[in-house]
């Protein structure tokens, strides 16, 4: 990630995701539909929700989303032992 030097670099950052918009990037990918993002600039976090909107990563939302990725890797891993 891109790190900035100055001791201003946090407010800089959030005044250009303000004006602009947050840049997400992909950080995990817990289910073909459900991912969790981060800005490069800010570094705030969302994931997507049960509607398909993106909301801020929460710890309760994080640990949601660790237990459907551990239930959908069990699930996909048995369906390929199985075939």
């Amino acid at each position: 990630m891109k790190e900035t030097i100055n001791k201003y670099g946090n407010r800089l950052s959030a005044i250009f995701c303000s004006i602009f918009g947050h840049h997400f990037g992909v950080t995990k990918e817990i289910t073909s539909h459900i991912k969790e993002y981060k800005c490069v600039h800010c570094n705030k976090e969302v994931t997507t929700d049960a509607s398909g909107n993106l909301s801020e990563l929460t710890p309760e939302l994080q640990d949601i989303n660790n237990t459907l990725e551990h239930i959908y890797q069990k699930r996909h891993n048995s369906n390929q032992q199985v075939a």
